[in-house]
């Protein structure tokens, strides 16, 4: 029993310096967090519009019978990645034909409106979250997230962050060009 209680200690420092290398994994991608939507329907969701911006609200029923797959990005105008991946976005929707859908999340509607003004707006509808339901209900862990939807409502791929810079950028593409082929072949 003695020998146990001695060992004790020893096995807690094993396991601590374990969970340690393996975060220090230089393969390992921390914005790797798995999401249980992958593969699944879109939530349930209804949100109105942002007030004064000038385009719809947004809801589940608007993710469905879409020819090509949407995207849905969840942003605020207080979150400073935001703003930088607000350039990608508007880029992706002038030159590659990406239909962009927003979830406005816990943000006041006049800063909302006021960001939009600024940046432009490349979202074709946009809900607002004011109380963040729909954002706990897509599994959000903050903002920005952006997620690739079919156009059977399944929920392909989720981007945890900004899609800033050039691997993360392609990396986006990537799985959107995947989306496109699976949309193709399910029409």
């Amino acid at each position: 029993m003695k020998r146990a209680i001695a060992a004790l200690p020893v096995l807690i420092v094993l396991v601590f310096g374990a969970f340690f290398l393996w975060g220090l994994n230089p393969d390992r991608d921390p914005n790797a967090i798995p999401s249980v939507l992958i593969s699944q329907p879109a939530p349930e969701f209804d949100l109105p519009a942002v007030e004064g911006v000038g385009v719809p609200g947004l809801s589940r029923d608007n993710l469905f019978g879409n020819s090509d797959p949407v995207v849905v990005n969840v942003f605020a105008s207080w979150c400073v990645p935001c703003r930088a991946e607000h350039a990608v976005l508007t880029r992706m929707v002038e030159r590659d034909g990406v239909r962009l859908f927003g979830i406005n999340y816990k943000d006041k509607p006049e800063d909302a409106r006021g960001w939009l003004e600024k940046l432009g707006n490349p979202y074709e509808r946009i809900g607002s979250d004011l109380n963040g339901r729909a954002g706990i209900e897509w599994g959000i862990s903050g903002v920005p997230e952006t997620f690739i939807v079919a156009g059977d409502g399944t929920v392909l791929y989720r981007y945890v962050g900004p899609v800033v810079g050039a691997e993360a950028e392609e990396k986006f593409a990537t799985a959107l060009a995947q989306a496109r082929t699976r949309n193709g072949a399910n029409s």
